[in-house]
């Protein structure tokens, strides 16, 4: 590490650093929603292109199709996201309201889960006695806890409408890159679907770049991983769409 980077490290780790980042609200990341959407969009159209290339359907069957799938499946895919946030917000809730109900009804037992828990963590004796007393004391602080270390639960999250709201975009974005070449007539025939493949290739290792760079680290494997996966959901799309016109005698 560079002595810049160090310097600001460390005062990143200054008390007054830490308070303040500590008082901070949680910035939520919204960068799995994006690729998700980036990546879906994109293998999904080009599948649809891909297959109606392999059955030799019109190029306008290829244009409807991919537009309804932008639209349709990209809303889905919102929906679905916005249901999955939902729906842990609502266990989180649910489950909070069981044990609030359990330390008001069985206050003993609860105490006794958080003396386990922080035993199983190392801490005996009076600094475990002081744990104990100091979770306890804060009835929000006990549920947290016990929310956190007993089941496995995520006390904040990222907001549900933003997050379907994101994979949409990037569904839509990204997705109607395999479509391009059908939609801008530029192109003799025979190159709109080698045009399409590569732009939608272009596609695939640019999410897998930009995803490599937000995470900072392996942009180049995080674009190889990205294309070849696209690349086999293409093939395979086109590979059933020649065998299924084979099996209908289309020419």
């Amino acid at each position: 590490m560079s002595t810049e980077k160090l310097t600001e490290l460390h005062a990143a780790h200054e008390p007054d650093s830490i308070r303040r980042r500590l008082d901070s609200p949680i910035k939520q990341s919204y960068l799995a929603d994006a690729v998700l959407g980036a990546i879906d969009g994109c293998v999904t159209t080009l599948a649809i292109v891909a297959g109606a290339v392999g059955a030799r359907l019109p190029p306008a069957v290829a244009i409807i199709l991919g537009l309804a799938n932008l639209l349709a499946d990209g809303f889905s895919m919102a929906v679905s996201n916005f249901q999955s946030g939902r729906t842990r917000e609502h266990l989180l809730a649910k489950i909070r309201g069981i044990e609030e109900q359990h330390i008001r009804d069985v206050p003993a037992g609860e105490k006794e889960e958080i003396r386990q828990i922080f035993e199983r963590k190392g801490f005996v004796g009076e600094t475990l006695d002081r744990i104990v007393e100091t979770v306890v004391s804060n009835p929000k602080t006990w549920v947290d806890t016990m929310l956190v270390e007993e089941y496995g639960l995520m006390l904040t999250g990222p907001r549900p409408w933003l997050s379907a709201l994101t994979t949409m975009a990037a569904f839509v974005v990204v997705g109607i890159v395999p479509l391009l070449p059908f939609l801008i007539s530029i192109l003799a025939p025979e190159q709109v679907f080698a045009a399409s493949v590569l732009l939608s290739m272009l596609a695939f290792f640019g999410v897998g770049l930009l995803k490599g760079q937000l995470l900072g680290d392996q942009r180049l494997r995080f674009g190889i991983e990205t294309l070849l996966a696209g690349s086999l959901a293409a093939l395979l799309a086109y590979a059933v769409g020649a065998a299924l016109r084979s099996s209908f005698g289309i020419s």
